[in-house]
């Protein structure tokens, strides 16, 4: 973790940290857009909406090998699912707990591994709408439409926590899943 220590306009002391490598950016902002491209763009019938959804299901594969391999906070065991670490998470930033995540917080990580989930779903009822064994069967497309119907929950929640967890901590979180550091006022705790 690189840390330096800098002023913003001579107003207060921040700490900088390269958190988020250029491949955890590349796929964030590219699933974003292939859903945003299948869920307001493409015909739901037509084979690009398809291409797009394994294109999708594609960005999720590489992201979980990279939640193996990959650099320190692209690892999944630096943010790992907890359900009660969440809960927790939760009541500590009604008490007005300003601790900030270098990776995701508790909430969030559940959020990702969510959306990585509905995302996997999505591929898996598409490609067996497509087969014989299951084309034209009514309960698959509901599946597949309910499960959109999470996915755009999930994001609205996931951007609304964004925003939020960036106002309650003063971390600039877009910047830095843009550029790769998070700004962390220099009276934050880390964890």
């Amino acid at each position: 973790m690189r840390e330096n220590e800098n002023s913003d306009c001579g107003l207060s002391k921040t700490r900088s940290f390269a958190v988020w490598d250029p491949l955890v950016r590349l796929i964030h902002w590219s699933l974003a857009f292939a859903i945003l491209l299948n869920g307001a763009i493409l015909d739901d019938d037509g084979k690009w909406h398809e291409y797009v959804g394994y294109v999708a299901l594609g960005i999720v594969g590489i992201r979980l090998v990279w939640g193996i391999i990959g650099t320190r906070y692209a690892r999944f065991w630096s943010f790992p699912p907890n359900p009660f670490a969440a809960l927790r998470h939760f009541r500590y930033m009604s008490g007005n707990d300003k601790v900030v995540h270098l990776s995701h917080n508790p909430l969030g990580a559940l959020m990702a591994y969510n959306i990585w989930a509905t995302v996997i779903f999505l591929g898996v009822t598409g490609y067996m709408m497509g087969t014989v064994r299951f084309f034209g069967f009514e309960w698959v497309e509901e599946l597949h439409e309910v499960a959109f119907g999470w996915l755009i929950v999930s994001i609205v929640l996931h951007v609304g926590g964004v925003f939020f967890d960036g106002w309650r901590t003063g971390v600039p979180l877009v910047k830095a899943m843009i550029g790769g550091r998070k700004k962390v006022p220099a009276d934050r705790q880390i964890k």
